[in-house]
């Protein structure tokens, strides 16, 4: 067998690997294996890569293989839960940095044709586009920088001529020989990173989990054009793949919030919609304590759970499945209502979930809990507050009106577990605090409720 069919079929051998694993990923409950899976499909493609490229030196492979490892090890064992979404905009900014030193590298060693010089400036403008905005996506979910967007006074005409700078400069790189070749490669990578950072920063906080799927799907983007630009066929698999995924993902999620793109990222929370400024909200919130919710939780027939990036926060999700078990030991009927934008990132909530191994059966997309909605005795809201807003269907002035979102306030009884009245990561005040039917938990969620547990002990 010659070398160059054992790289194709062990190309193919991973790709096929990408798609089993893809696949799998769409279920919680195979998600683990369809990682591992897609894992594998990687190293093959790598291992092999490796052997093919005679001219590698392989004591650099080894020192970055180590090195990397043992960082990656060392952060994956340190990470909390709540710091998961920030995680995963580092590896969406580290994709599109490794697609730009790729397409960087392409042009030395060989002549490259105009197709080829094409391939490598889109593989560095949209690494470099991905890499910064990532890093600001990293700076607001880390609340190293401000959440809320960023705006400024002609800020679409600099965006604007920034882009016809960066179109101008890709051209010319192209067409340029010589030494003027190396300074438009420096002027796009430059003015890439710029652009990065002027399309996440007038982004709000709370369109974060759409901006982590769009910029995955980036890199993707990025991978896929410099696996053109080295005529590296897995590579160009692989960047398709998880291009095209985060894109669906994310349409997938813009329309849970019920907006366009374009509205998610010219627009953002931040901007009032047409309809009118918001009504003011006006009301007493009525707060409860945790042996008064045991009361009603004790006599509940039927109870639903609504998680937010508040549980997160207080590490409370194993908690929360004690809970479970003690309602169902207690005769009633528990599920989770799951927002797609709940948290900060896709799969937020679902991630927490399972490591505290709460069943997938139990959990429920907000399609399929709204209708029975009014069938639930208590519904308890633990840190959410966004995905829960009943502004998004009465209040025609509000920046989510038409949003859909978990209508807790069809329960009978809805409890609120928060450690105070603040408003959610849009910024935006909640009707639902000031319902007849909702009681306030003013505290720690995982406090509150180890206090109902012991309760019912």
């Amino acid at each position: 067998m010659g070398i160059e069919l054992l790289v194709n079929l062990s190309y193919v051998a991973a790709a096929v690997l990408f798609i089993f694993g893809l696949k799998m990923l769409g279920s919680p409950a195979t998600a683990r294996k369809g990682n591992l899976v897609s894992a594998l499909g990687m190293f093959i493609a790598v291992v092999i890569t490796l052997l093919d490229q005679s001219i590698i030196d392989y004591k650099w492979i080894i020192a970055g293989v180590v090195v990397g490892g043992l960082i990656g090890a060392l952060v994956a064992r340190r990470v909390e839960m709540t710091g998961m979404p920030e995680m995963v905009a580092l590896f969406n900014g580290f994709g599109g940095v490794a697609s730009l030193f790729v397409g960087w590298a392409a042009l030395y060693g060989f002549e490259a044709t105009t197709f080829e010089l094409i391939t490598i400036v889109l593989s560095i403008l949209i690494g470099g586009v991905t890499f910064s905005g990532s890093m600001v996506a990293w700076g607001k979910l880390s609340e190293r920088i401000s959440g809320k967007a960023m705006v400024f006074s002609g800020q679409r005409i600099f965006n604007i001529l920034l882009i016809i700078a960066i179109i101008a400069a890709s051209v010319m790189f192209t067409i340029s020989t010589g030494p003027a070749t190396s300074i438009y490669l420096y002027v796009v990578i430059g003015l890439s990173l710029l652009l990065g950072i002027m399309l996440v920063i007038p982004i709000g906080g709370a369109d974060m989990p759409v901006v982590i799927s769009l910029l995955n799907s980036y890199s993707g983007l990025a991978a896929c054009a410099a696996g053109i630009a080295i005529n590296n066929i897995i590579l160009i698999v692989a960047g398709a793949l998880v291009g095209a995924s985060g894109i669906i993902l994310t349409q997938i999620m813009c329309k849970a919030m019920n907006r366009s793109l374009s509205n998610v990222l010219f627009s953002g929370f931040s901007a009032v919609s047409a309809g009118g400024a918001a009504a003011k909200i006006e009301g007493e919130a009525k707060a409860m304590t945790a042996e008064d919710a045991y009361y009603v939780l004790e006599a509940a027939a039927s109870v639903v759970i609504v998680p937010g990036y508040g549980m997160a926060v207080a590490q409370a999700q194993h908690v929360v499945k004690e809970l479970q078990e003690l309602l169902e030991k207690n005769g009633a009927e528990v599920v989770y209502a799951i927002h797609p934008v709940a948290g900060r990132m896709p799969g937020h909530m679902n991630v927490l979930l399972a490591e505290a191994d709460v069943s997938y059966d139990l959990l429920l997309e907000m399609d399929a809990i709204n209708p029975r909605m009014d069938t639930f005795d208590v519904a308890i809201v633990i840190g959410a507050n966004d995905v829960v807003n009943p502004a998004a269907r009465e209040m025609e002035g509000s920046p989510i009106y038409g949003m859909p979102v978990i209508n807790v306030d069809m329960a009978r009884n809805v409890f609120v577990m928060k450690r105070s009245m603040a408003s959610g990561f849009a910024g935006i005040d909640n009707p639902l605090f000031f319902k007849e039917n909702t009681r306030m938990l003013f505290g720690d969620a995982k406090e509150m409720l180890g206090n109902i547990i012991k309760a019912f002990s």
